[in-house]
């Protein structure tokens, strides 16, 4: 019997692949495929009162099992409906300042980022970016990429998004 007492005739013969992988035929593929199918997905959306409200059907930031979007940031004052005064220094620093708000109301902090991307209407903006940036990060900083744009909403310089996980 080869060590295989007590194994049935069936049981010692393998199922066809066709009826061994297919859902209906595979109890515990069936079973899987029904606990990732209607797995509940924990989603909060965040708005903070001190950064600009979204002016579009899309919220400041969602959160979604741990993981926080935060959606791109204008250089907009919420107290005022204006960019700063000034360039792109003033706007990039209104950007940091806008996603820390939304950072701190959902209960995170820059320690969170763990990927930032920025977009910049002008490349030559580049070295005034890492100087502001270097303000609100630390090491060990996110991973990051810039992307250089023909315009950005509003006539901005710059937008930012970030992405944070606790």
């Amino acid at each position: 019997d080869n060590g295989r007492a007590g194994v049935s005739e069936l049981q010692r013969r393998p199922l066809p692949l066709q009826t061994c992988c297919s859902p209906e035929n595979h109890p515990l593929i069936a079973i899987t495929s029904k606990l990732i199918k209607y797995s509940i997905m924990s989603k909060r959306v965040i708005a903070s009162p001190l950064a600009p409200k979204a002016v579009g059907p899309y919220s400041q930031a969602v959160e979604a099992n741990g993981t926080l979007y935060v959606s791109g940031q204008l250089p907009i004052d919420a107290q005022t409906g204006e960019f700063p005064e000034g360039g792109v220094k003033e706007q990039l620093v209104q950007i940091f300042k806008n996603l820390q708000y939304i950072l701190e109301e959902a209960g995170y902090s820059f320690d969170n980022v763990v990927k930032t991307t920025v977009y910049l209407t002008n490349m030559g903006d580049f070295g005034t970016l890492n100087e502001v940036y270097s303000q609100f990060y630390r090491e060990p900083y996110p991973a990051r990429v810039a992307y250089a744009v023909a315009a950005l909403p509003k006539g901005a310089l710059a937008e930012v998004d970030v992405i944070a996980v606790k």
